[in-house]
């Protein structure tokens, strides 16, 4: 439905996008991961036609929107990482003032701004000054203001940045309702993987300005199907014991998260007694190991070598 091909952005002497290639069938929804200044909104503000591309083309149905973006304005919903609503207006006042940019018939108007409001949870507090609001109640506008005219595309940069749990759930089961019920196409990014679990077909993770992986959810771990991961839980981080480790030929990759260490290895190498010298020697207290399948944040250490919010 929606797709982009070799998709580049150079901004004065730093290329942000680096011939990216990515694609959305009718009706699913995908997910775009990577760190910070991955180009993830970059390339989000090329699909929607806000930033023109370098070098590239980007192609709705088949057809290039690159000098003739309107059908793809029409069709689209864009959720920013940042929230764009007026806070000294009401939430009505917000969906009014954003359905006349539409130009959605005034006749239509009242009726799809209450559709969308009821569908988000504000119905109740429409008539309230947007500057009352939670962070997770203007989230939630936010998103409302993206389905005002019904589109068939919907693009979410990072919706749940910054909110309480409820609000989280909320927005998730609802971006879920509108995927399976309304049939509504969307290309979603998260720093949070449970999120992309939770709610994606298929996903691409992105680095540097490139698409590094792509595929099912399952495509996507099994580049590490030939690996397990043992996660050591320690009561300090210590780095002579993360150096020792590294130190060990069979454990492919080293990663500290807080007070854990996560190992790579190969599934036919036994590490446990590798893990226990290296302790020892180091005085590093082990608290629990335990030795899982790779998950997707896995799989996204292992490619990038970064926290998904470094």
């Amino acid at each position: 439905m929606l797709e982009a091909i070799q998709l580049t952005k150079t901004f004065k002497n730093t290329q942000a996008v680096k011939g990216v290639n990515l694609y959305l069938e009718k009706g699913e929804t995908v997910g775009l991961l990577g760190p910070n200044g991955a180009g993830k909104s970059t390339t989000i503000s090329m699909l929607s036609s806000l930033v023109r591309p370098t070098s590239g083309d980007v192609l709705l149905k088949g057809e290039s929107v690159k000098d003739q973006p309107q059908h793809l304005r029409e069709i689209l919903g864009v959720v920013p990482q940042e929230i764009a609503v007026f806070p000294e207006l009401t939430a009505y006042e917000n969906m009014s003032f954003f359905g006349k940019i539409y130009k959605l018939p005034k006749s239509e108007l009242k009726q799809r701004i209450e559709e969308v409001l009821t569908l988000v949870g504000l119905e109740q507090r429409q008539k309230e000054p947007v500057k009352q609001f939670s962070g997770g109640m203007k989230r939630r506008l936010n998103i409302a203001v993206a389905l005002l005219h019904r589109p068939e595309i919907l693009i979410m940069d990072e919706p749940t940045v910054g909110i309480d749990p409820q609000s989280r759930n909320y927005i998730l089961e609802t971006v879920k309702k509108l995927n399976e019920e309304k049939g509504i196409t969307v290309l979603y990014t998260s720093h949070y993987m449970e999120e992309v679990e939770f709610l994606c077909q298929r996903l691409y993770i992105m680095d540097r300005g490139e698409v590094i992986a792509s595929g099912t959810k399952d495509e996507v771990k099994n580049i590490l199907s030939s690996e397990h991961t043992i996660e050591v839980e320690v009561e300090k981080v210590n780095p002579a014991f993360i150096e020792k480790l590294e130190g060990v030929p069979a454990i492919s990759s080293v990663t500290s998260l807080d007070k854990k260490i996560i190992l790579l290895a190969p599934k036919k190498i036994n590490l446990l007694e590798d893990v226990f010298d290296a302790a020892k020697q180091t005085e590093s207290p082990l608290k629990g190991i335990q030795i899982k399948a790779p998950t997707l944040e896995d799989v996204f250490l292992h490619l990038t070598g970064r926290k998904l919010r470094d």
